[in-house]
């Protein structure tokens, strides 16, 4: 990257930056705790002076062998169980939540956002779903429900910094919440 680094940086550079820390991780140049460190980094720069330090230690990958960015899909399912994923994790940028009889819980508060904006679709049959944001989060809710209780808490008014979550999809003879802190939700998980 030879950009000046006052310039402000664009989703595709920051994808760029973190296809690069994916290769390095990949090929054991970095370990785990370094790539997501390096990749939370990439995705908070603002400007490309930033993003700059975060691979000037690892060696370009050619064009022939560039590695994939950020897969932009995952799902996360919970049938008759309950799961729990929290700490550290690198989000998509469309993540699918899905619980059927049981209880999914899905903590982003420390997790590595791919860009400014995620949407997680859900999908909830007899099933209860908690989600956990950053209590900078705007949170826009478009989930449907019928005999069903959906409920997003705390202050929705953004700050500008904080991510845009997305939560779109339908729950059914269940419950689905957003919380912005623990004490809006059940950390134990119990369902």
């Amino acid at each position: 990257m030879t950009h000046d680094p006052a310039l402000r940086a664009s989703d595709a550079d920051r994808d760029q930056v973190a296809a690069l820390l994916n290769e390095a991780y990949a090929s054991g140049r970095l370990t785990s705790p370094e790539h997501a460190d390096r990749l939370e980094a990439t995705y908070q720069a603002r400007t490309m002076g930033e993003l700059e330090p975060l691979i000037v230690d690892l060696p370009k990958v050619r064009s022939s062998t560039a590695a994939a960015p950020i897969a932009t899909e995952q799902t996360v399912n919970a049938v008759f169980s309950k799961v729990v994923k929290r700490g550290r994790w690198i989000a998509s940028r469309h993540t699918r939540l899905s619980a059927t009889y049981g209880a999914l819980i899905v903590d982003l508060s420390e997790a590595v956002l791919p860009g400014r904006e995620i949407t997680l679709s859900v999908s909830a049959f007899a099933a209860k779903l908690i989600i956990r944001v950053p209590p900078n989060a705007q949170v826009i809710d478009e989930v449907g429900a019928m005999f069903a209780k959906r409920q997003v808490s705390g202050d929705n008014t953004p700050d500008g910094d904080g991510p845009v979550i997305r939560v779109t999809g339908r729950v059914t003879f269940g419950k689905v919440v957003v919380a912005r802190t623990v004490h809006d939700w059940n950390l134990s998980g119990d369902a």
